[in-house]
Formats: structure tokens, sequence, C-alpha cells
């Protein structure tokens, strides 16, 4: 779910066509992911509950999702309409029902008020400024039930120095070349893995654990657990608290 105010690949037709390969060649194990994702959801949400998806465009977990809960129903939000229009494309060919999903061009508050019973948010708050990434985490809180469930994996990596020994480079620094590391393992062009890592570091919002996690816990979520690592990307599994945060309204 790319942000206005990052600069993103998402509107160029070409990267939309090619978006499907990206998660599989960036994120280490993105197809485990997948299952561990409605697996944590599904602990909590009814065989019939409605799901909110923050950055939908694509519609890969969508399509993941939808065939493993026939009963579920899916909100999904995202400010690319090239991306949404690829998500539509794919929930069809699946044979995804289109009354079973509605797809929304915005940002999460342009989706619909819920309350929902679980929640997803994944490869997007990185694209998301640092200043504003409390206020969305609380908009999400703000549209779930009680109890239900939110799912989120992004990149993060801590920011201390001296992970390899003294004069080396910062453990960001470090985790940042295994990220580039795996995407040339993954058959991309060195060079290629060299632009995005320095590209990543320069433009994106790349909060490290701890933050990740006050946020979530400010924005009235509790039980918040790490469920996922992979290299420079992180997941959480969190539960919507009785008592919603300072930042939600």
């Amino acid at each position: 779910m790319p942000h206005p105010t990052t600069t993103t690949p998402f509107t160029d037709p070409a990267a939309v066509a090619r978006y499907a390969e990206g998660p599989r060649r960036n994120v280490p194990g993105y197809d485990s992911l997948l299952p561990m994702v409605r697996i944590l959801l599904a602990e909590r949400v009814r065989a019939d509950g409605r799901v909110l998806v923050v950055g939908a465009g694509g519609g890969l977990e969508l399509e993941d999702m939808a065939r493993a809960h026939p009963g579920w129903r899916f909100d999904g939000v995202d400010p690319s309409q090239p991306m949404l229009d690829l998500a539509a494309q794919r929930l069809q060919s699946a044979g995804v029902s289109g009354d079973r999903v509605a797809l929304h061009h915005g940002y999460v508050q342009s989706a619909p008020a819920g309350p929902f019973d679980g929640a997803t948010c994944l490869l997007t708050f990185h694209f998301v400024p640092r200043e504003e990434r409390a206020a969305m985490v609380a908009e999400i809180r703000r549209r779930l039930k009680p109890g239900a469930p939110f799912v989120a994996v992004h990149l993060s990596v801590a920011d201390g120095e001296g992970a390899r020994g003294e004069g080396g480079a910062g453990e960001r620094d470090l985790w940042l070349s295994r990220y580039a590391a795996f995407q040339v393992a993954s058959g991309m062009a060195p060079e290629m893995a060299d632009r995005g890592r320095a590209k990543v570091a320069a433009e994106l919002a790349v909060l490290t654990p701890q933050e990740d996690e006050a946020i979530l816990r400010e924005a009235g979520f509790g039980d918040v657990r790490m469920f996922y690592m992979g290299f420079a990307f992180r997941g959480w599994v969190a539960t919507a608290s009785s008592e919603r945060g300072a930042h939600s309204p």
C-alpha cells in the first residue's frame, strides 16, 4: 500500500504487471508466510467472519485467504487503482465470488467502519512515513471488534552499531545487505539488488522492531507477539484490546 509521500512503482503499468513476482523474490519464506497469516487469523475469526485487508493491491493474500476460508468476506483497501484492478483480475481468475470481496480505492480511512473480525497489513507499513504510522495503526484498530486479531508484516530492522565487530557496519546495514543477498539468490542481478537496497535505506520508513511493537500497543493492541522473521522482514500478530489506545478516536 504505497503512500503519496513516497516514491513507488505501483502506478507504473509494467511494474504492476510484474507485481506477483516481487514478494517471492524479495521476502524470505513468502509462500509459507501466507498460510501462517491465515492460520493466525482463523484462531479468532469465525467461519463467516469479515476481514479487513489493508494494502490489498495485487490480491495475493486475498486470493489465499478466500480459497482457504470460503465463508469469509473481505474488504480490501489500497491507494493504487491499477493494483486494485490487478487484485480484481486475480480473484476473478481464482473463481472467488465478487459478492465476497469489496475493493476500496484509498487509504485505511476509506475502508468501511466495520466492525471487522480481523485484519491484515502485509508488506505495507514501510511505505508509510514514520510520523503517520501511529495514526494509521489506530485507524485499523478503530475498525476491529475487541479481541479481533491483527497481522502485520513489513521491513523492520534494528538500528544498533557493532553487529560485525568494532569499526564494522551497523546492524541495520548488515540486515539490509542480507536482504539484498536474498534477492540475488532469488535470481535478481547483483547491481539491481544493490540499487534496491540503497533505495530502501534512503526512502522507506523502516522502524526498529521495538518501535513497531510500541506503535501497536499505543494504538490499542495487546498480546503483541512476533511470529515471523525473514532477514530484514518481521511479522507480528496482536489482539484488539477492549480499551482503545491513546491515538484512537
